[in-house]
């Protein structure tokens, strides 16, 4: 029986086996672009090795994608093909799996929570938790998990560092900014390749709206994300949202161009981050030009696809309002449709907050913005069950915005400008400020009877 580099007992017996089955756990704590090439010299070297194919099956799922659900079910079952020789751990990562191909990632956590109860530092699975947790918008449930085996972890566990990084996150999405900073930068000092830790850092720079700090953070710390897989696009949309706050336009344009598209792909976090970039530069005004139009023919090729209401919703973006009605309505009506059936975990977040939001969005992209901003406001109290974070859902916040705005909704419109300022500790981005000023003026207008009426 060996170890591997966290400690934790394997069914593995080739050195060579064990070598590859560490860098594969590394390789998915630092987000990095080699981690799927170490699983597959595991699973060549170790073909028995069940907790390999699970980790294989969780690692698809996570893609959301449905015609690759038959690819996590295949490597199900053959993960249950070597369960036997599995050890009780190792067995429960198969369960994760099965529960998840069955539609419960919900399921999936509860299992992978009880391999924590006997292993804390098993790093791979408190890793795994938090990313389906945040998939599945459980903001508290990420900072409950960590927590609870963080006096596990000495200080010289090699994990240690990760585990800052998920823990700086999860204080970050519920509202410790200051703590969660300072995790960050002590999760990159132990784990310098540790780009969530890195990014939860920028991320409470952009929740307190301090553009100018986050753009300081990442600074001179590309090496921190260079590593990566697809996660480095995102941390790149990070920055470009940091130059948008401060007006800066034309460096987010160019980072969108070299970095944030560098490869056209549509991968679902690729599609959000960009779609998201593009909407809150039209909602300032700026002319994005052809940009949208390989997003949009990426996006009409997944209006099946029923994954991830987040995912959907990000795909709409490029749909409604951009000559794509005929996809535009077959998505809302599939997410509808999904809605109803509540058959699975991703169908339950498909009616609330879907549903809802998906009308918003194909209302604001007619440009009927009293319908849009009913939509959108009723679905503002649920939408974190859409998963994501709340810097990447707030594209939908600013539509509710900007639609209540242009629909004279300035009362509602400022009650919900009061609350996300309350949600970010009172920081107040230039967007905020921007709206307030709007209202502002909106409403001078309207007392002032030297103007007349339209």
């Amino acid at each position: 029986m060996t170890q591997d580099i966290f400690g934790q007992e394997t069914s593995l017996s080739s050195a060579d086996a064990l070598k590859e089955w560490n860098a594969a756990q590394l390789g998915v704590l630092a987000h990095a672009a080699n981690t799927a090439d170490h699983l597959g010299a595991v699973l060549n070297s170790a073909p028995e090795f069940a907790v390999g194919h699970a980790l294989k099956g969780l690692a698809i799922l996570m893609l959301g994608r449905s015609e690759l659900n038959q690819m996590a079910a295949d490597a199900l079952q053959v993960a249950k093909s070597f369960y036997e020789g599995a050890l009780p751990r190792e067995r429960k990562y198969v369960d994760a799996l099965e529960a998840w191909v069955n539609g419960r990632p919900t399921q999936s956590i509860n299992i992978v929570e009880t391999i924590l109860d006997a292993h804390p530092c098993d790093t791979l699975a408190m890793k795994l938790s938090h990313g389906i947790r945040f998939i599945m918008g459980d903001n508290h449930g990420m900072r409950t998990s960590v927590e609870r085996v963080m006096s596990a972890y000495a200080p010289e566990h090699p994990g240690r560092g990760y585990l800052l990084g998920c823990h700086s996150f999860a204080l970050e999405e519920t509202g410790s900014y200051e703590k969660a900073e300072n995790t960050g930068r002590q999760a990159l000092w132990m784990a310098p390749d540790d780009a969530w830790g890195l990014h939860s850092v920028a991320h409470v720079h952009e929740m307190t709206g301090n553009a100018k700090v986050g753009l300081d953070w990442l600074a001179g710390r590309e090496e921190a994300w260079a590593h990566c897989n697809n996660f480095r696009y995102h941390v790149w949309w990070h920055k470009a949202l940091m130059h948008l706050d401060l007006g800066q336009m034309d460096q987010a344009i160019n980072l969108y161009d070299t970095e944030i598209r560098k490869d056209k792909t549509d991968d679902y976090r690729d599609i959000s981050n960009a779609t998201s970039l593009l909407m809150r530069l039209e909602l300032e005004g700026v002319q994005v030009g052809n940009r949208w139009d390989e997003l949009s023919e990426f996006c009409a090729n997944r209006t099946e696809d029923g994954s991830l209401i987040f995912a959907d919703l990000h795909y709409l973006l490029a749909l409604a309002g951009r000559d794509r009605q005929a996809e535009t309505k077959r998505m809302v009506a599939r997410i509808h449709a999904d809605g109803q059936k509540r058959a699975t975990d991703a169908q339950e977040r498909m009616g609330i907050p879907g549903a809802t939001a998906a009308l918003g969005l194909e209302a604001f992209g007619e440009g009927d913005y009293g319908k849009a901003f009913n939509h959108l406001s009723s679905a503002r109290d649920t939408m974190q069950l859409a998963g994501g974070s709340h810097a990447q859902r707030d594209v939908f916040e600013r539509m509710t915005i900007d639609s209540g705005l242009r629909a004279g909704a300035f009362d509602a419109v400022e009650a919900i400008l009061d609350d996300r300022r309350s949600k970010r500790a009172g920081g107040e981005d230039n967007y905020a400020m921007a709206r307030r000023a709007l209202i502002s003026e909106a409403r001078s207008a309207n007392t002032d009877h030297s103007v007349p009426a339209e």
